[in-house]
């Protein structure tokens, strides 16, 4: 029994797992912390930023400024200066990602932030494409 070739991918492809087609290649990891006292303890911001291949100080600095609160980086941890729910600060850093990791030509995360002058430029090394973006941050 012979097949061509556009056969034999759609007979390989609908024997694929469901698992394959639903994955993402970059997914940025949920926070992990505890509530002490009337402060947020971020147990895993590190790691979040070496995911998302950016300064853990540029992350902090985007995310105490959406979410409005003090913050510092003590080490491996980093400690809000409130009670803020886990779900906002996922929210935050997913926002973060969408601007400041995320093409917006090719949708993919290999991106690098670099400076011109006074201008931060995201450039994408998938697609090529360049982006200013806010340095207001």
């Amino acid at each position: 029994m012979e097949f061509d070739y556009e056969e034999a991918l759609q007979r390989a492809r609908l024997n694929l797992p469901e698992s394959v087609h639903l994955a993402e290649r970059f997914e940025v990891p949920n926070v992990r912390g505890h509530i002490e006292g009337n402060k947020t303890v971020i147990s895993n911001m590190q790691q979040i930023a070496d995911t998302l291949g950016r300064p853990l100080e540029h992350i902090l600095k985007f995310t105490l400024k959406e979410l409005a609160t003090p913050g510092i980086a003590r080490g491996q941890l980093v400690a809000l200066g409130t009670k803020v729910a886990a779900s906002r600060i996922n929210d935050k850093i997913k926002q973060y990602a969408r601007l400041f990791v995320i093409c917006s030509e090719c949708g993919k995360p290999d991106t690098k932030l670099t400076k011109e002058g006074s201008i931060s430029i995201m450039q994408c090394t998938a697609c090529g494409a360049r982006k200013p973006i806010s340095s207001k941050i």
